[in-house]
């Protein structure tokens, strides 16, 4: 692939994370332009209908949005494929990559509450996305580390930003959901680790992210420290 990409993000943004990662995993060289939430340009507007991020601008020219449909046209166009070779297990993964936005809501939701009685309700219900996707990567059967196996793929990329978010949310508060369900602990473990994952994003992505929910005047960010906001500031 010789194409030239540029990829459109919000510095925290989990969907554009994955598009991330699936050019780091295929080792494709891309730039990176962060949009202003609060001010995006006419030019962003004109190549995202729905006015969010992911966008990727391919040689200038051509501009794809929504990040399943980049991981499909990455996995498409540059070696390695990330997807299974079997039919069938190719298609499980496109279903459970599916189902990342029911997980990915549970996660983001929690998150973003603006009470500590919503918080609690809504961390309740990570539990029951947590337990289908445990379900799953028990059903599989392989010895991991990631979901089908020793192969990193569309499916681990898709779930890779909304686990370390969780992460994130459980160190500022303790939860104890994810350790109920050990094959999702340690998938989660081995996606956090991974090289991809961790090139995906700018250097200090959980500080940024705990100012996030400062700015946001989210419930939660009662427990970010004010030293992380001041070296996140500090930073830039």
């Amino acid at each position: 692939m010789t194409s030239r990409f540029m990829l459109c993000s919000f510095k925290t943004c989990p969907w554009v994370q994955r598009a991330a990662i699936v050019l780091r995993a295929k080792q494709v060289p891309y730039d990176i332009t962060y949009i202003d939430r609060n001010n995006r340009p006419d030019w962003f507007l004109a190549v995202s209908p729905h006015s969010k991020v992911p966008v990727l601008m391919i040689d200038g020219k051509e501009a794809l949005f929504e990040s399943n449909a980049i991981a499909e046209y990455l996995d498409e166009t540059a070696a390695p494929r990330l997807h299974p070779e079997d039919p069938i297990a190719r298609a499980r993964n496109r279903a459970w990559t599916d189902y990342v936005t029911t997980f990915a809501s549970a996660i983001s939701n929690t998150a973003y509450s603006d009470s500590e009685e919503e918080f609690t309700a809504r961390a309740a219900k990570i539990a029951v996305p947590f337990a289908k996707l445990d379900e799953a990567l028990a059903k599989c059967g392989n010895a991991g580390p990631y979901f089908n196996g020793p192969k990193f793929s569309l499916v681990d990329a898709a779930y890779a930003p909304f686990l370390q978010r969780y992460t994130f949310m459980d160190r500022l508060r303790r939860l104890g959901i994810i350790e109920k369900f050990p094959h999702l602990a340690a998938w989660r473990d081995a996606l956090l680790a991974a090289p991809a994952v961790k090139a995906s994003t700018v250097a200090n992505i959980e500080a940024v992210w705990q100012e996030n929910l400062i700015v946001r005047g989210r419930w939660l960010a009662k427990y970010v420290s004010q030293s992380v906001v001041g070296a996140t500031a500090a930073a830039g």
